[in-house]
């Protein structure tokens, strides 16, 4: 049937230590009665699906209980059990214990797939019931002394599971044509009655919107499970993007919008600053796309920075090289070339010509530690990467799901409208804000749908929550690169700059920063805001000001992007963000121990002098700030990416500076040898290259004050 899922996606993986009384290793035959009869206690008091497969779990539930007679009477009465009883009993724990995993399993399911896949799920039930039967005809009950009555239920028992059939429930089969009929329905973009989507709902027991989150967690759980490692899976996570949009749809329709829950919001802000933080440590522009879900195993265990693509910030599969000596994702920087630039992305610097360079020896390292990690490292990296992005996060294929998005994009946009009361419009701001996270199609849909020019006026709203929502909501739009524009063009960059200043909380304050970081992808943009009045003080007030954490590395993030145009930079000098950087660097420095992200806030504040620093303006303000013995000192202590920075600092302070500058450098004793170190040592060609230019300066440097010091004074 062409709208089957497989069974492995539709439960959760099985749970090590469900069941509470496994037998030990080696069971005496006592301890594996107890454990028998601790299964068909659990089995009684475990909840049942309430909804589908109601009559499979009933029966099979009923006739597991009736057991329990059986294992109670031999405890009590501690009979002997002959060999040929315990093998049977040893034969029937996996099945009861498959039973109540089973048991668990449809209780804990999504609903629709659960429906989807009724075939399937009762055929599991059939399986053991059947499994059950042949035990059963092997147990020899007359070899023991049991009362008559306990005889009779296992006989019942036995007698009952004979005459078991596979069982399909009529009316839930019934279900399923009307669901996959109304999917139909939308896919073909026509009217879809309200009343047969409220009946539908109800049916399936999604009454609330708690009901519906409930169920598009755990389709969202299923999905990014799904390993789309063939066409099968990759048309699983299509159908279960399907279900994820077109409940999401019903809950807004049926049950209106919901208030925000401190959880997701958590997670809202959570995934934001994941997405900032990386987007701005790895000092590129992001190609219209929040970084996946895809390489979350591999986020988890942490990998090594510089296995991460500058650009979509995931493990590199097909590392290349460009002429600047940076190295990217292949697909990713063929996109960005692709995309009419020809600039390094890291760097900013020219591309002498658009050839890419396979990195054998960076791939080779990095499938090694997907190895030794356990993370999946595909051979056809560039395919497979792209199929699975598609599939988690591209709509363009799913009719259900793009029209069911469209829905519901339209939907809460018609609610952003001044005929709405205030509470209406916090609540779909939020609702957007949660929509567009969930990857670039959404993005679109909201976009088309008209919400932009009505999320602006939000973000002056008096309320806390109601500027929050749609500063967000502008943040998360702002990421698909189609429509950064649409947003400055509806007047948001004067407002988000207001929010920045005076923000009703902290929180919007530092959105908005990221919202500038942003939007400042754009060349084009960088120069627009960059102009605007206030922005620019805004973001040093908001270094000032912001938390440690958050507001520090989003002001600074923002401020980088804006200073890879070079008329942005004197302004941001003037400003007055260089003592803050310096004194941010003089403080996360004197920390004993840098955990990782004290070590990304002296990269990115070492990466923001370095633009100044190709600026007069910016030397003298670094030099006054008395930044030159901490970035001696980083030449020594950290990281490899913070070394290449302060190295870049340090030469253009040299080389605009000139002698006043140099001889402040050379009084450090250690500024040559470190300098040598990473000339000869250091982990990438560019750190080398650059430190080899530092390192001739300063030696011819040194030769003419040798000879004549008169020359250099």
């Amino acid at each position: 049937m062409a709208h089957r899922l497989s069974p492995l996606h539709i439960f959760k993986r099985r749970r090590h230590g469900m069941v509470a009384t496994a037998p030990p290793p080696s069971p005496s035959a006592m301890s594996l009665v107890k454990a028998l009869l601790g299964l068909t206690r659990l089995v009684a008091v475990c909840g049942k699906p309430q909804v589908l497969q109601r009559r499979n779990a009933s029966n099979i539930a009923r006739r597991i209980e009736l057991l329990a007679s059986l294992f109670e009477e031999i405890l009590d009465l501690r009979l002997p059990l002959p060999p040929s009883v315990v093998q049977s009993f040893q034969e029937l724990y996996p099945i009861l214990s498959g039973a109540k995993l089973l048991l668990d399993d449809c209780r804990e399911a999504s609903l629709f797939c659960l429906l989807i896949e009724q075939e399937s799920v009762a055929q599991q039930f059939y399986d053991l019931t059947q499994s059950m039967a042949v035990v059963l005809d092997a147990l020899p009950l007359e070899l023991l002394d049991l009362q008559a009555e306990v005889k009779e239920q296992i006989e019942l028992v036995r007698m009952q599971v004979h005459k078991a059939e596979l069982f399909l429930d009529p009316g839930e089969l019934q279900l399923r044509e009307e669901v996959l009929a109304m999917l139909g329905t939308v896919e073909r973009k026509e009217r879809l009655e309200i009343s047969q989507l409220q009946e539908l709902f109800s049916r399936l027991q999604l009454l609330s919107v708690r009901d519906c989150q409930i169920e598009i967690q755990r389709l969202e759980d299923l999905r990014s499970a799904s390993h789309n490692n063939n066409s099968t899976q990759r048309q699983v996570a299509e159908k279960l993007t399907s279900f994820i949009c077109f409940v999401r749809y019903g809950r807004c329709i049926l049950y209106g919008i919901s208030q925000a829950v401190e959880d997701d919001d958590n997670d809202a802000a959570a995934r934001r600053r994941n997405w900032a933080t990386a987007s701005s440590s790895s000092k590129t522009t992001i190609l219209g796309d929040e970084v996946s879900s895809r390489d979350a195993e591999a986020a988890a265990i942490s990998p090594p920075e510089e296995f991460l693509c500058p650009i979509n910030l995931e493990i590199m599969r097909d590392p290349v090289i460009v002429t600047t000596g940076q190295t990217y994702e292949r697909a990713s920087i063929t996109r960005w070339l692709q995309a009419g630039h020809h600039t390094c992305p890291k760097s900013g610097q020219d591309l002498r010509d658009l050839k890419l360079t396979p990195n054998f020896a960076l791939r080779s390292v990095i499938s090694q530690w997907c190895t030794e990690n356990k993370v999946p490292f595909e051979k056809s990296d560039n395919k497979k990467s792209s199929t699975r992005r598609k599939n988690n996060d591209n709509l363009a294929n799913n009719g259900v799901a793009l029209e069911a998005t469209n829905l519901t994009a339209a939907f809460l946009t018609g609610k952003l409208g001044s005929d709405s009361s205030p509470e209406a419009q916090k609540q779909a701001a939020y609702e957007l804000r949660l929509l567009a996270k969930g990857g670039t199609d959404n993005r679109i849909c909201i976009a088309n749908a008209g919400a932009i020019p009505l999320l602006v006026p939000l973000l002056s709203s008096m309320d806390p929550k109601t500027q929050e929502n749609a500063v967000t909501a502008l943040l998360n739009l702002s990421i698909c690169e189609c429509n950064k524009k649409p947003i400055v063009e509806c007047g948001a960059s004067e407002l988000i700059i207001e929010v920045l200043k005076n923000g009703s909380t902290m929180q919007s304050r530092e959105n908005a920063a990221a919202t500038v970081f942003s939007l400042a992808v754009n060349d084009d943009l960088k120069v627009v805001i960059g102009n605007t009045p206030d922005a620019i003080p805004a973001l040093v007030t908001l270094l000032r000001e912001g938390t440690a954490s958050r507001g520090k590395r989003d002001a600074t993030t923002a401020l980088y992007n804006l200073a890879i145009y070079k008329g942005n930079q004197a302004r941001i000098v003037r400003a007055g963000v260089v003592p803050l950087l310096v004194s941010l660097l003089l403080t996360t420095d004197q920390e004993q121990e840098q955990e990782q992200e004290t070590a990304v806030i002296i990269e990115e504040v070492l990466a923001l002098l370095a633009l100044l620093a190709e600026t007069t303006e910016g030397v003298t303000a670094i030099t006054d700030a008395c930044a030159i013995p901490i970035l001696v000192k980083l030449l020594r202590c950290a990281s490899s990416k913070a070394k290449e920075h302060a190295i870049v600092v340090l030469l253009s302070l040299c080389k605009i500076g000139g002698d006043a500058v140099i001889k402040t450098v050379v009084k450090s004793s250690s500024v040559i040898p470190s300098t040598y170190n990473l000339f000869t040592m250091g982990s990438t060609p560019r750190l080398k290259r650059k430190a080899g230019s530092l390192l001739r300066l300063l030696y011819k440097w040194k030769s003419v004050s040798d000879k004549d010091p008169a020359a250099v004074h």
